[in-house]
């Protein structure tokens, strides 16, 4: 058995903090995730880095240190490269003002670990979860449709123990 469900690839260190949920929100110049509000999809790991390095500034001013960074780019990189590394679920899809106070494009910075979100198409992402192996594929432009093997889905989330 398998779960067969819709896959985007996501450039490091985007893909790790997509699954460290650090990364709520999802930007694309074009409304590519809107169709897939509320449903799961894979998150896959491309091979090359984002350009920019301004997500550094963004995990800075959500006051973590050097070392708690460092920390959690390593985390994002346990399964390597060019593979199907979790799971997550997509919610609205919405296009970022240009006139959006100041404190509110901040806290969608944070949430997006970018800036410069005008324009773009934000996607709230929840949820997420690693596989627990890694599933080797190669990425494609925009959307695609990927089988995970049962025995890689990460374990549903255990029940609350009864009161007693």
């Amino acid at each position: 058995m398998s779960l067969r469900v819709s896959c985007l690839s996501f450039r490091q260190p985007y893909a790790g903090l997509v699954l460290n949920g650090v990364k709520t929100v999802e930007t694309r110049w074009r409304p590519l995730l809107a169709e897939f509000e509320n449903c799961t999809l894979a998150v896959h790991i491309a091979w090359k880095d984002w350009e920019s390095d301004d997500w550094g500034d963004v995990l800075t001013s959500l006051g973590m240190n050097q070392v708690q960074i460092q920390e959690l780019l390593e985390s994002g990189e346990r399964f390597g490269r060019g593979v199907v590394a979790g799971l997550v679920e997509v919610g609205e899809t919405w296009c970022c003002p240009d006139c959006l106070p100041r404190e509110e494009m901040r806290e969608l910075e944070r949430a997006a670990v970018l800036t410069g979100l005008e324009g773009k198409h934000l996607t709230r992402l929840s949820r997420p979860r690693w596989l627990r192996e890694p599933l080797y594929a190669r990425g494609h432009k925009d959307v695609w449709v990927v089988d995970i093997p049962e025995e890689l889905l990460p374990s549903p989330p255990s029940a609350p123990h009864p009161a007693s």
